[in-house]
């Protein structure tokens, strides 16, 4: 028969740090339990919370997938690079994958989709789309960037609202930065892609990047575009009513991945997507990575928090 020990290792193991959370045996695991669900549930806003109880270098990696809540907080974490937040979220669509919570596993491919552009900026940037580091040749004299209600730009009228607010929002309040975290950032990547890649219109708000590399940007945009619009992504919004209701079965996630790869396989990036891997959606790390131009592979970091659980409650029995 299993001891209680044996039961919560297994929790651990399957990353329930929510259950293992309410039922731990010392407030330290619960803690570090707490951790865990923030970054299972890709809580950005709190990967910086202080919890001393956790490995420092646990802590650390957590720290660069953190979203930073004020326009000078430093570290700059996941604006200073999201290839750490892009390797978070492959980990945490294969453990809700392999636990079969697919509803929040199509939330999390959701929110990859959007911030893809700025994974394919990132080479060029030297950030992950900070808004206190923006090129001064995005608002060069004949750019159409952040200009609202220009008619030949061809961002819609949200996405012209994002980009004007996006040059300004790093000399607002710490609560301005952070509304327009919540509503506006990911708008301001797809915008990015439509300047680069889409735009049938082109400014001058491109033209701090060099002809060829450009050319090779141009690609990365377009298919970060192009994986927003597969039938992956659509399974978050094709609930009847709202999100959350008609949660895909594993064979309906598995056939939109397939259906999304043949759509992605017209060119040498979204082509990364057909390579077969291991991953439980085969291809999607090695497109991620060849849309950032730069390795992209699943972290350890949701192991490296189970593994430290296991170890808490081995040790507390042993007491």
């Amino acid at each position: 028969m299993e001891t209680t020990r044996d039961l919560l290792i297994a929790l651990a193991r399957r990353y329930a740090f929510a259950d293992l959370g309410a039922l731990a045996p010392a407030a330290e695991i619960a803690e570090v339990c707490e951790f865990g669900q923030r970054l299972l549930s890709l809580d950005a806003e709190d990967f910086a919370a202080e919890a001393r109880v956790v490995p420092a270098e646990l802590r650390r990696r957590a720290r660069a997938c953190h979203m930073p809540q004020t326009p000078r907080e430093q570290p700059r974490g996941a604006l200073e690079s999201l290839r750490p937040a892009y390797g978070l979220l492959l980990e945490a669509i294969a453990v809700r994958w392999h636990r079969r919570e697919l509803s929040p596993m199509i939330a999390a491919v959701h929110i990859a989709s959007e911030y893809l552009p700025l994974l394919a900026f990132e080479p060029h940037l030297g950030h992950a789309g900070d808004p206190a580091r923006w090129p001064a040749g995005l608002s060069a004299p004949g750019s159409r960037f952040g200009v609202i209600g220009d008619r030949e730009c061809d961002h819609t009228k949200s996405e012209q609202s994002a980009t004007n607010r996006t040059l300004r929002v790093s000399v607002e309040p710490a609560e301005g930065w952070r509304a327009y975290f919540d509503r506006q950032h990911s708008q301001v990547a797809g915008a990015l892609a439509v300047c680069v890649a889409t735009c049938r219109n082109p400014c001058t708000s491109m033209d701090w990047i060099d002809p060829e590399p450009r050319a090779d940007l141009q690609l990365r945009a377009r298919t970060a575009l192009a994986f927003a619009e597969t039938p992956l992504v659509r399974l978050r919004h094709a609930a009847p009513v709202g999100h959350g209701f008609g949660v895909p079965s594993p064979e309906e996630v598995l056939d939109a991945w397939e259906r999304s790869r043949l759509a992605l396989d017209k060119n040498p990036i979204g082509a990364a997507a057909s390579k077969d891997d291991g991953f439980p959606l085969p291809g999607l790390p090695a497109l991620f990575a060849a849309i950032a131009d730069a390795a992209i592979e699943p972290s350890t970091l949701l192991h490296g928090v189970s593994e430290h659980v296991v170890r808490l409650l081995e040790r507390h029995e042993a007491a």
